[in-house]
């Protein structure tokens, strides 16, 4: 059970990071386009990244949590190591609902009360919506790197036809 836990828990915090890997690529480009550009593409190319990466991200959190509880008593390295990709992975989802998420609220208000004004609202915040998802997406990586570490510091050293 301990193994396919395990596996879940990666899968789940790689998939999740593949949204903000996504942004962290598109940042260089995006900071380019002009506002109809810009408007243009958020308001239709991350239509399901919420639906399926706020999935990906929860069930990340959710698989962390039950991990940490599972392995708690497999030693301290490997249960620190998993409380801190934990732990990481919450702190990424706050980043994102504090930096990110109202952001997406303020222009979905704006679109449904005056779609004219979304192309300068996208302008005025797009560097807290573009940055807020580079800084979730370093955050993640710590998490995903730690769960990773917690795994590896229970694996047997062979070299050398010795185990350390």
């Amino acid at each position: 059970m301990l193994k396919a836990l395990r596996f879940i828990t990666l899968v789940l915090a790689a998939l999740s990071m593949t949204m903000e890997s996504a942004h962290l690529l598109e940042l260089p480009q995006k900071m380019q386009y002009d506002s109809a550009m810009y408007t243009a593409v958020n308001g239709s190319l991350y239509r399901y990244f919420a639906i399926v990466g706020g999935t990906y991200q929860l069930l990340s959190i959710v698989a962390a949590v039950v991990l940490a509880f599972v392995v708690r008593r497999r030693g301290q390295a490997t249960f620190r190591w998993t409380i801190a990709g934990a732990a990481c992975l919450v702190a990424a989802f706050v980043i994102w609902l504090a930096v990110v998420a109202p952001v997406n609220s303020d222009v979905s208000g704006a679109l449904a009360a005056n779609p004219d004004s979304v192309p300068a609202l996208w302008m005025q915040l797009r560097g807290r919506w573009e940055y807020g998802h580079v800084a979730g997406f370093v955050v993640q990586l710590m998490g995903l790197c730690a769960l990773v570490m917690s795994m590896l510091v229970e694996t047997p050293d062979i070299t050398q036809g010795r185990m350390e």
